[in-house]
């Protein structure tokens, strides 16, 4: 038997033998490949030693003196790649054993040694690291894919042209996914790198715990090489229980009279869940919990969420009174993370609460315990969380599982089945995925001229491009160099030149910050960065972790939350991150994020299918004993789950399962019509489902369909419906499911939400610029634009890819098929039941209903924005009727518009010959001069070195020469008749299609408000070539007219998007004329206003401060001897009883102020019925005397004092009526010619022992209804 030893030097021997009994099976298998040389892929259980039977002989190698005359430049050697940061840092800490041991080892056996030093590269890692790194880089770098491809994407890639080994762990991760696609080009980058430097390939070693098949694997790993497979798999040695804590999952308080299905299947916090005060089933999860977590050393509990995450661990410590464990999770820092990681290994907490962050393969020192709380959803999920307990040789790993309701119990069974057989489920690796081939290929044209053939070769060897078409790689390098199918797309940004005559692909200005700043595959989901405050006054200090963007914009300053089981309060939000301080012992609300999670593998769902078939099949009595002997249930646990299917068989009188599907009938609480498609077979292939049906309502009932999906089926809410007898058969076939599904992916959330992603990565929306991020909502408003014209153009290729990505990635429409195939075929059957209420399974369905409509952040705007448009149309047709908008645009903000649309604007000004191939192509045909005008230097040499690059062509233009951008030549031949120059590309030109009207459309895009005149000019068409084309323009929508320019004469055109920004920018500019200011500047202008201080005397100066006061509620006091005065500087009283007498001024009370003073207005005369209040029509004279005057003035008009005196009757004293005038006045009812009634209220005296008495005189002038004042009748005085 050959020794697995054999291929090491002594001192690598030596050392291992001293630190294990001996190799295992993967590694005595795994060094023979790897010393062979050959690519190589290794499977084998968690904590089998993958690792070290992929370095070993890498360091073995490394630490080698080299030979004499052969010294090794400097430059990486080994390269790991790992999916996780995490996993980064703890292969870095691993790799400290072997290092120091083979070195002590040789020092002890008298071998030279060579030193190694072992580098990390994450987002994490601080720039002067990088730096050092750039200068004396490490023989072993160990890193993540995304930064793999930045440092393929700068100077640094110099050090890895002298890597031998490259090591991709976890492979099952990344392949997966586009990350893998991502990842499988940076890795053909390397290679082609290190042939071209040192000869030679570096050698592939890929490492997994869960990975099917391994032949594709394999292919994902080497592309276009043969690779080596290591399969030492083995059955997963395991000790998993399903617990279920109650009797009944659905009424855990049953014998309390707290049926609270609700709280069993929804999981609300406890200051927030409506109706009973019990806390369902988790209230009796809990206690569990921390009963096995207190009775092992150290235990992990794994959810499906983040949001549960941190809620968990705040109820666990609530319950210990202690801090027992915390979260974890990926919207913690780095460093954080690690701290929580290293007080677990300490032992100062219990136990973590965690998501997928711990789920790969992390070593965590002795985990005793891990508790799955839910299902994992996948047989590969729960085999690497359960794995992180035993995480050595041999051992077995220890885990207990709770299922959350009794439809999670059904697929936590399932999964526990799958997961004690090894059964993991089939990978598929994503093929041809153009956008994260437009992001490599401008990384890769960034740093350097790449022939066309030799980028292809490159690309090609890679498996997931192989068999890319052709065409889709020449859309691709169109998209990139800016050869775009319409003007719509002028505003994106060429990242790459595309010489067509010598197929040379350069970049452009700015390409290599854009590829830097927005790397990888992993979509924005509109994260903020929390970060803690500066302790040195500093804006910002270190990051503590992310919040999702929704719940950033519901929070305030001085609020507080919870994030990693610690409170913080929030002191500030800035653009794209929220600066925080703790808030230790405070209360504070759980964080939530969005995200949408994998679905159900297929696998998974026919499994779960035949396992509900065969349990329903169970002879009554006997289901549970079937149960317990299958699997690792409790006795509660069997229970549920034989009681869940028997109330669904006796609902229905048939049960979901592989073989059946069930269409399920009732009616909501609502009183709507809601049909269920019962059916285990995952999100994907019900997603896919739900779109047909959505499209088949609209088409076949005229009507649309509100539908959800989850792994366990589909819910139709069908409101405005009274019969459901005459739907659309739900059953599409399979032969038309596949339009009807792309018909309707153009209307849904998902495809925006994936085209937004697609063209993200593909870099034509770079999702950061310098320095910053752009918000989440601002990348949504860019897409939503771009969508709106690429989806004309259905080969555009992020279209392509959105629509691949749907139908490929995120649904599985080849399943779906297959699925509606066997139906047709009738090896499945389909049963249509009608139940009065939901039942079990319909139930726990469509409690997901809800939840699906609480954001809907993607959701289709093009309807809304269409109808916006139209609506915006019709006001603007009404307006552009008159002249009314001439007056309303301002002319400054019409001056300063064009400038931009021209690119005449400072800001905008060309600057290196990019730009000026930009400007031509947005601008359209320009002459020297008017290049010069938007250049910031001279542009004749620019203009030499594009023509030079065939990028630019003179052209004569009504009769000058002009120069255009060479994808426009074919459009002025065949829309103006112009001549190109000779031997220019044939793909230039091409054919245009309304080449003319395209040139009239830029043209209006690029300028105000312009003549028919002014167009003919331009172009030296004539009036009747223009009119027939600007009347179709305006007919279709594509142009408004009207009278718009300030100061212009006739007809006008224009394009809609231009006049609404003339519109915006006229009102911004209006609302910043009116716009607040400080309190200081209102003070300030208050004083200048009042005239406080003025010189101005005499009546014309009372006049105007009058004016000002109008109609104000004040104290007469205050007037007479401080308001006015402080206004007018030779007031006195007499001045205003001038006024008063001429009629000019009038007063009117408003309410007393006691007995010696009041509230009232001056009014002019002119003014006063326009600025008094309405009467109170409920008001009543509280006294027969307060009505008989009252009654008398309003019939009479104005009266002495004397006179009202024989109204009132000799019994009444002169003090009782003069009362009962100033009572009228308070009320608003009557007023005086003049002023002496308010002076008398002055001189009243307070008498000792006496109550207030009226003055002793009557009150002078005439007294009149406010009545005539309201109405505006003739002067009564």
């Amino acid at each position: 038997m050959t020794d697995p030893l054999a291929p090491f030097r002594p001192a690598t021997r030596a050392w291992f033998q001293g630190a294990f009994p001996a190799p295992t099976a993967v590694q005595e298998r795994g060094w023979a490949r790897i010393a062979r040389g050959d690519h190589t892929l290794m499977l084998a259980p968690t904590g089998s030693g993958k690792t070290l039977a992929a370095f070993l002989y890498c360091l073995d190698r490394l630490s080698a003196p080299a030979e004499e005359g052969a010294e090794r430049p400097a430059g990486v050697r080994a390269l790991y790649v790992s999916p996780l940061k995490a996993l980064v840092y703890d292969v870095e800490r691993n790799l400290r054993a072997p290092l120091a041991g083979i070195q002590r080892a040789a020092e002890g056996l008298g071998e030279p040694v060579r030193p190694l030093r072992v580098a990390v590269r994450t987002g994490d890692t601080p720039q002067r690291e990088r730096a050092r790194f750039k200068r004396r880089p490490s023989e072993i770098l160990v890193t993540t894919p995304e930064s793999l491809y930045l440092l393929l994407s700068s100077q640094a890639r110099q050090t890895l042209q002298t890597v031998e080994w490259v090591i991709v762990d976890e492979i099952h991760a990344v392949a997966a996914s586009k990350r893998g696609a991502h990842l499988a080009l940076s890795l053909e980058r390397l290679t082609q790198l290190c042939v071209s430097e040192q000869g030679r390939e570096p050698q592939r070693i890929g490492l997994s715990a869960t990975q099917r098949p391994l032949e594709a694997v394999a292919r994902y790993l080497g592309g276009e090489r043969q690779v080596a497979i290591v399969d030492a798999s083995a059955p997963p040695r395991i000790d998993l229980r399903i617990e279920v804590p109650v009797a009944d999952m659905e009424a855990p308080f049953a014998d309390e009279e707290d049926d609270d299905l609700e709280g069993a299947l929804v999981p609300y916090p406890k200051d927030e869940r409506p109706g009973p005060t019990r806390n369902g089933i988790w209230e009796l999860i809990h206690p569990r919990l921390l009963e096995l977590i207190q009775s092992h050393r150290s235990t992990l509990v794994f959810v499906n969420s983040r949001l549960l995450c941190e809620r968990l661990a705040q109820s666990l410590n609530e319950l210990a009174e202690e801090e027992l464990v915390k979260a974890h999770h990926g919207s913690l820092a780095h460093h954080k993370r690690a701290e929580i990681e290293e007080e677990l290994k300490r032992g100062e907490l219990r136990g973590l609460v965690a998501t997928s962050s711990l789920e790969l393969g992390i070593d965590m020192g002795a985990i005793d315990l891990v508790l799955l709380v839910e299902s994992p959803g996948a047989v590969s999920r729960g085999l690497q969380r359960v794995g992180r307990a035993g995480h050595a040789v041999g051992e077995v790993s220890k885990s207990r599982l709770f299922p959350k309701y009794k439809g999670d119990l059904v697929e936590a069974a399932v999964c526990a089945q799958g997961m004690l057989a090894g059964e993991i489920e089939t990978l598929r690796v994503p093929r041809r995925c153009l956008d994260v081939l437009a992001q490599h290929v401008a990384s890769m044209v960034s740093q350097r001229d790449w022939p066309l053939d030799e980028l292809e070769q490159v690309i090609r060897r890679t498996h997931a491009y192989r068999d890319l078409p052709g065409e889709a790689l020449s859309g691709v390098l169109d998209m990139l160099s800016g050869r775009y199918p319409s003007d719509a797309f002028a505003d994106l940004r060429p990242l790459i030149t595309w010489d067509r005559d010598k197929d040379l692909l350069t970049a452009r200005r700015g390409t290599r910050s854009v590829v830097t700043l927005n790397p990888g595959t992993i979509p924005d989901r509109g994260t903020y960065g929390v970060h803690l405050v500066s302790g040195s006054g500093g804006p910002e200090g270190p990051r503590i972790g992310e919040l999702d963007e929704e719940m950033v914009y519901e929070s305030r300053r001085g609020e507080t939350f919870v994030l990693g089981a610690s409170s913080w309060r929030v002191l500030e939000i800035t653009r794209d991150r929220v600066i925080v301080e703790p808030a230790p012992g405070e209360p504070g609300k759980l964080p939530f994020w969005r995200g949408a999670g994998p679905g159900r593998p297929i696998e998974l769902g026919r499994a779960l299918g035949a396992f509900l078939r065969e349990l329903a099949a169970q002879p009554p009595g006997q289901a549970r004993g079937w149960l317990t002997d299958l699997l690792p249930l409790d006795e509660r646990a069997a229970t549920n789950l034989a009681d869940y299917v028997a109330a669904q068989r006796a609902a229905t009188g048939v049960v979901p399962s592989d073989r059946t599907i069930v269409i399920e009938r009732f009616r909501d609480e609502l009183g709507d019509w809601r049909v269920c498609l019962l059916s285990p077979f995952g999100a994907r292939i019900h997603a896919a489902w739900g779109l047909a049906l959505e499209a088949r309502f609209v088409r076949q009932a005229g009507f649309t369909a509100q539908t959800i999906w989850s792994d366990d089926g589909v819910v139709l809410r069908l409101a405005e419906t009274e019969s459901v007898d005459e739907l659309p058969d739900l059953v599409p076939s399979p032969g038309e499911v596949e339009d009807l599904i792309v018909d309707q992916l153009a209307h849904s959330a998902m495809f925006q939400a994936t085209f937004r992603e697609c063209a993200a990565r593909a870099l034509l929306l770079p999702r950061r610029g310098y320095g910053k991020r752009r918000p989440l909502w601002a990348q949504r408003i860019k897409a939503e634009t771009l969508l709106a014209a690429a989806s004309q153009f259905p080969d555009f290729p992020i279209v392509l890819e959105a629509y691949r990505e749907c139908l490929q990635d995120v649904l599985d429409l080849p399943a779906f098929q297959e699925l509606l195939t066997q139906i047709e075929r009738r090896e499945v059957e389909v049963v249509e039941v009608e139940t009065e209420r939901a039942s079990p399974f319909a139930r726990s369905l469509t409690f997901a209903y809800v939840a699906a409509f609480m954001y809907q952040a993607d959701a289709p705007l093009a309807e809304w924005r269409a109808q916006a448009l139209r609506l915006d149309r019709d006001l603007l047709r009404e307006l552009l009727g008159s002249d009314e908008l001439r007056q309303l645009l301002d002319p400054e903000v019409l001056a300063e518009l064009e400038d931009e649309l021209q690119r005449r604007s400072e800001s905008r000004r060309a600057r290196h010959p990019d730009a000026l191939h930009d400007l031509l192509r947005q601008v359209g045909d320009l002459s020297e001069a008017e290049l010069g005008e938007r250049c910031a230097e001279d542009p004749a040499p620019w203009l030499r070195e594009l023509e030079g690059a065939r990028r630019v062509v003179p052209l004569r233009v009504a009769g000058e020469r002009r120069w255009v951008a060479i994808e426009d030549v074919a459009r002025y031949r065949d829309g103006l008749g112009c001549v190109p120059p000779g031997g220019l590309p044939t793909v230039f030109l091409e054919p245009v299609e309304d080449a003319l009207e395209g040139l009239v459309l830029r043209y209006a895009r690029t300028h105000g408000p312009f003549t028919a005149l002014e167009l003919g000019a331009r172009f030296a068409l004539e009036e009747r070539a223009t009119s027939p084309l600007l009347a179709g323009l305006v007919e279709r929508g594509r142009l408004v007219v009207g009278a718009m320019r300030p100061a212009g004469v006739g007809e006008e055109h224009c394009d809609p998007e231009v006049l609404r920004k003339l519109r915006r920018r006229t009102l911004a500019r209006l609302r910043r004329q009116v716009a607040p200011v400080e309190a200081a500047a209102l003070a300030r202008f208050l004083v200048r206003w009042h005239g406080l201080g003025s010189e101005r005397r005499g009546l014309t100066r009372l006049r105007e401060v009058i004016s000002q006061l109008e109609g104000v509620p004040l104290p007469f006091s205050a007037l007479e001897e401080e308001i006015l005065p402080a206004r007018v500087p030779d007031y006195r009283p007499q001045l205003l009883d001038e006024l008063g007498q001429r009629g000019e001024v009038v007063w009117v009370g408003v309410s007393s102020l006691g007995a010696r003073d009041g509230k009232v207005r001056l009014l002019t005369r002119a003014r006063a019925h326009l600025l008094l209040d309405e009467p109170d029509p409920d008001y009543a004279p509280p006294s027969e005397l307060h009505a008989r005057l009252l009654t008398h003035l309003e019939q009479r008009g104005a009266s002495f004092f004397v006179e009202l005196q024989q109204v009132a009757g000799a019994s009444v004293s002169a003090e009782s009526l003069s009362e009962a005038l100033l009572d009228l006045a308070w009320a608003g009812r009557v007023s005086n010619d003049g002023f002496q009634p308010l002076r008398a209220l002055r001189r009243r005296r307070v008498r000792k022992k006496r109550a207030l008495r009226g003055p002793s005189a009557p009150i002078g002038g005439r007294w009149v209804a406010v009545r005539s004042l309201r109405f505006g009748e003739p002067n009564p005085l």
